[in-house]
């Protein structure tokens, strides 16, 4: 068994893999970046060093920072988790090359699958077909209009180094194209550190169906079970389960044995996950994620198995214990992605700031995988995952109505939550009759039952009916000493509905602050600005976007809300803003 593996990766993940790591008195080391200095998985290792930096390519992306912390302290393996370095292949090779043992698939095989462009071709080559698109990088927007006039829209432009629905970007017609390469381009490039694009027909009601393998260095391959991640915003995936629902079982072995295929045909070893999209009986592969996945535990509680002690033994040399035959599954599991999102009108708008409270939910099948705790704050320079919540019952509507009273217990605050949407998902008739796809949520789910979203305002508050005013605990820095303060403040809230009523005010969304109808174009959360749309003297109408902020990793459109002349714009592309700042001013 391995010694000491240094996790390169932060948040949920990490702590995920050091808790099976202390399990099998495995070390740990963690690494940080100035923001995550306090961070839950920091303070979970036995040591931890730091990366300096506070963006990822300046922190966890940063390939010689993590070399002087594996060399500082002595670890002989490297987890990558996911996101990051954990389909690199370059980076895997050189932590190969001084000797220590990555966690993960050999660097030829992160080559061939971690393109999109290269792993279709590898499936075409054992006869496992993937939905119609192109082999080759596209640089030009005039290659996305031909490939629309040959195979038809919608058409995906999709990020070839990356997952997850990061770069990814559907054109229903041609008068985009250009605009939707550029933005594709850089969310891949920031994500992934790879800017390469590729193009897919756009299915219209397909299911996200993946099949989680894992291979030793013996010769032994497997097939683990699917998950279905149908339920998608952004392309991003919101609740996983397994098994997949109203889902043939000769599919379901044809799938699994064409993912093993998949996988022999690029020598894979570890864990690794293909998928599928499908639709009226057929699949089509996708792409392989080489790497462990964020849905993974649905696995593990259907099969009984702790992925990531696999993933430990494998890459240590040791074969797999089981065979296909031993395999055996039990009952019905649900994962629910927790991002700190404000699904109100189904916008997803990033929503960073620090949870003031974070109350875990309990009981018979329930499981929750955190990479916080009350009290941490959730930077905008990150991915938006507060934790994974997943639950196991005998059969699917078991473990639904698990799920479900899971929720209820949850509680979290300060930042707003995708919760409602869940809680809406789950209840809802397609959901359970299995009628949904990939496009179900943005298409046909009524953003008006998300219900209210979780305050998105930091501090916990005390009414103070008679002035209007509320009592906040806040921070300040005073000749650079950090002090927490009470302070009585206005109340931003409506207060139409708090007659009468007792205990804390509910606060206004972030997105609220955008929607005002007035020349002032405020930013509803912090970000870096990307791309400056208009310019002063420009004539703007109503829901034109004034310019691209990117927050958590995501680019979000901040639009006019009047329509007129620019006045001006106070910001430029590269500038850090905050909740509430303004950006233009329209007359």
């Amino acid at each position: 068994m391995l010694q000491k593996v240094l996790i390169a990766n932060r948040g949920e993940i990490a702590v995920r893999i050091i808790r099976t790591c202390r399990e099998l008195g495995v070390a740990t080391v963690a690494v940080y970046s100035e923001l995550d200095r306090d961070a839950l998985h920091v303070r979970l290792a036995d040591e931890a060093y730091a990366l300096g930096g506070q963006t990822a390519t300046e922190s966890y992306l940063n390939t010689p920072a993590i070399l002087d912390a594996i060399a500082r302290s002595g670890a002989d393996a490297l987890h990558p988790g996911y996101g990051f370095f954990s389909e690199n292949a370059d980076f895997a090779r050189q932590i190969t090359a001084d000797g220590v043992t990555f966690i993960g698939p050999p660097p030829e095989a992160i080559e061939v699958m971690g393109d999109k462009i290269s792993s279709r071709r590898a499936a075409e080559a054992v006869g496992v077909s993937g939905v119609p698109g192109g082999t080759e990088p596209v640089t030009d927007p005039a290659e996305v209009l031909s490939f629309g006039e040959e195979f038809g829209w919608p058409v995906a432009i999709k990020a070839a180094f990356g997952g997850g629905g990061r770069g990814m970007k559907v054109l229903t017609g041609p008068d985009e194209a250009a605009e939707a390469m550029e933005s594709a381009q850089r969310e891949a490039l920031a994500h992934f550190g790879r800017s390469e694009i590729y193009l897919e027909r756009y299915l219209a009601w397909p299911r996200h169906i993946e099949m989680q393998i894992f291979s030793d260095t013996h010769g032994n391959a497997v097939w683990l079970g699917e998950r279905d991640c149908s339920c998608q915003r952004r392309h991003q995936k919101l609740i996983e389960e397994s098994p997949a629902p109203a889902f043939p079982d000769e599919v379901r072995r044809a799938m699994g044995e064409a993912a093993v295929k998949v996988a022999q045909a690029c020598g894979y070893v570890n864990a690794g996950t293909v998928e599928f999209l499908y639709e009226n009986g057929d699949f089509f592969f996708l792409e392989m994620n080489t790497r462990l996945q964020v849905e993974h535990p649905v696995t593990e509680l259907v099969t009984g198995l702790d992925l990531v002690e696999w993933q430990l033994r494998v890459a240590a040399g040791e074969p797999l214990g089981f065979s296909q035959d031993d395999l055996a599954h039990s009952g019905h599991a649900i994962e629910v992605r927790l991002n700190a999102e404000d699904p109100t009108a189904g916008r997803f708008s990033p929503s960073p700031g620090t949870i003031t409270k974070f109350r875990a939910p309990a009981g018979p099948g329930v499981r929750l995988d955190a990479g916080y705790e009350s009290g941490d704050t959730i930077s905008q320079y990150y991915d938006n995952l507060i934790a994974k919540l997943i639950v196991w019952g005998p059969d699917r509507e078991a473990a639904r109505r698990r799920m479900l009273r899971a929720l209820g217990e949850t509680e979290i605050a300060g930042v707003a939550t995708t919760i409602p949407a869940d809680l809406a998902i789950l209840s809802h008739p397609d959901f359970i009759e299995a009628r949904h796809s990939t496009n179900w949520v943005e298409q046909r789910l009524d953003p008006g039952s998300f219900g209210p979203p979780t305050p998105a305002e930091g501090g916990s508050a005390v009414a103070d009916e008679s002035e209007n005013r509320v009592l906040r605990e806040v921070t300040a820095e005073v000749d650079g000493r950090r002090y927490a303060v009470k302070l009585w403040v206005p109340d931003t809230a409506p207060s139409s509905s708090a007659a009468g009523r007792s205990g804390p005010r509910p606060m206004k969304p972030r997105t609220a602050m955008a929607g005002t109808g007035s020349g002032t174009v405020i930013v509803p959360m912090q970000g870096t600005i990307v791309k400056i749309l208009v310019a002063a003297g420009d004539t703007v109408e109503v829901g034109q976007t004034v310019c691209v902020l990117e927050a958590m990793k995501m680019e979000n459109s901040i639009n006019a809300e009047k329509a007129g002349t620019v006045k001006e714009i106070r910001v430029s592309a590269g500038d850090s803003v905050g909740p509430g700042d303004v950006i233009a001013v329209i007359e």
